[in-house]
């Protein structure tokens, strides 16, 4: 290859650009919102302002549609997700486009011996990123727990507990009560209780705004005290017949009951 070709094909001798592994490492660090950047400073030092703004687009949409996305994951599925795997995901499929999109150039780049930008300067980018990231989620959180809703979810939930820890009260020295004073339990305060709470768990259903996790909690909550009423309304039956003859559907309401009380535990 003469000198003269050699000078044609280096067409970014006079320019610096980020690598891949330096644009890698920051996506590590800060997420598509870094790498959005980083690429979009590449193609702006390429003369293609219009693809760099792509990118920086794509990274902020990017960004919010990641982050959204694990905030609507159910807690118990996220804490099964182990840290590293989300950031080792995206940052994989971001190494994956810089190679497709712009790999040739900075290959011969490289080989040309012209200069990039240290890893740690994409590397404190990458920081930066992850700060402003940061702030967007605390915001976020703050604003969700500045929620009406949860006040008023918050009462009802406490409203909850109180009607099942008297009504469970029912079961105390029951050997000893009479069948008219159990009797006179139940339809006074034990089933007008539970009744009461499955009113308070719709009542929650039709608030706006609510977690997932919150909505998941609602349905164990409203199966758990149809369960409850459900048996109530059957001991009452039971006492009122003087027979044990519902024995084996009490059990099997019971232990439906802890099926729903291991979900919300």
């Amino acid at each position: 290859m003469t000198e003269i070709e050699t000078q044609i094909d280096n067409i970014t001798k006079d320019i610096k650009l980020y690598s891949s592994n330096a644009i890698s490492g920051a996506t590590f660090l800060g997420g598509p919102l870094a790498a959005g950047y980083l690429i979009s400073e590449n193609f702006k030092a390429l003369d293609k302002p219009d693809e760099g703004r792509k990118s920086l687009i794509i990274g902020i949409l990017a960004t919010i549609v990641l982050f959204g996305g694990i905030f609507m994951l159910p807690e118990k599925i996220a804490d099964k997700i182990p840290r590293q795997i989300i950031p080792l995901i995206y940052t994989g499929i971001i190494w994956g486009i810089v190679e497709w999109k712009q790999g040739e150039t900075l290959k011969a780049h490289k080989e040309n011996g012209n200069s990039f930008f240290s890893g740690w300067k994409a590397a404190g980018i990458g920081l930066i990123s992850l700060l402003i990231i940061g702030i967007g989620i605390f915001g976020y959180a703050y604003i969700e727990s500045s929620n009406p809703a949860y006040e008023i979810y918050d009462t009802k939930i406490a409203e909850f507990s109180k009607n099942e820890n008297e009504s469970l009260t029912f079961y105390d020295n029951i050997d000893s009560k009479s069948n008219s004073t159990l009797l006179s339990e139940l339809d006074n305060k034990v089933i007008p209780k539970w009744k009461s709470n499955i009113q308070l768990i719709n009542e929650l259903n039709s608030l706006d705004g609510l977690s997932s996790d919150l909505l998941d909690q609602n349905k164990a909550l409203l199966k758990y005290s149809e369960f409850r009423l459900e048996a109530f309304l059957l001991i009452r039956k039971a006492v009122s017949e003087e027979t044990d003859k519902y024995d084996s559907q009490l059990n099997m309401l019971n232990i439906k009951i802890d099926n729903e009380l291991k979900k919300l535990n």
